[in-house]
């Protein structure tokens, strides 16, 4: 019974499989936008409340710790007074980026994330005016949304060799459509994916064709 039912049901399946698309009208466009992000370089600073509590409980255990013989100590306090011991001193965490305020420089907040910003005109925003948005592509019969996504950020960063992005689905989605304040505003959906830089390259986004910001979520809200 199950097999007959199976082979009724193959040439509608195989309809389904041969007409790919999205679900959507047929005047309603789909926009990939690409978060693009670099992750924190260096470790952030430890929150004060947390500090404290990690302060409070280490004084704690110190009261109740297993004593040790001092012989046994001293052995551990021995360690490391060589002549191969080296001075250790970390690299600093204001970077001139930071003392400048160069928003286009990846060297800069190096314990947040940054957020690739674009200013021009994003589809769908109000007059056609200038705004901050990701990158983004509407969609044209790319293979997949994914492939639309990746050629937004191809066509901004010139290459995908140091970049990573997070699945092959959007995290995120939006549908947007005219409101009273602007009319004219099409009805369409946008889909948002995440990509990571893994690898700094000072010269990535010197573009003369756009002005990129390299933003945390501070300057985001």
């Amino acid at each position: 019974m199950m097999l007959r039912r199976a082979a009724k049901a193959g040439p509608w399946l195989r309809s389904l499989r041969s007409e790919r698309g999205f679900c959507s009208s047929g005047t309603e466009k789909i926009v990939a936008s690409v978060l693009f992000e670099r992750l924190p370089v260096v470790i952030p600073k430890i929150d004060p409340v947390v500090y404290a509590f990690q302060e409070f409980s280490f004084r704690w255990n110190q009261q109740y710790r297993r004593k040790y013989p001092d012989e046994v100590l001293g052995k551990g306090d021995a360690r490391g007074k060589g002549d191969y011991q080296i001075d250790y001193v970390p690299a600093p965490r204001i970077t001139e980026a930071d003392k400048t305020n160069d928003l286009k420089s990846l060297q800069r907040a190096l314990d947040r994330r940054l957020y690739l910003l674009l200013y021009g005109r994003a589809y769908g925003a109000a007059d056609n005016k200038h705004t901050w948005h990701f990158p983004e592509k509407v969609y044209d019969n790319e293979e997949t949304l994914r492939k639309c996504a990746e050629s937004a950020l191809e066509s901004v960063i010139g290459g995908l060799s140091h970049t990573y992005f997070v699945g092959n689905a959007p995290f995120a989605h939006m549908t947007l459509g005219p409101t009273e304040d602007s009319p004219n505003v099409p009805a369409f959906k946008r889909f948002f994916f995440k990509s990571q830089l893994r690898q700094v390259n000072s010269g990535m986004f010197n573009h003369s064709f756009c002005e990129c910001n390299h933003c945390h979520l501070g300057h985001i809200i």
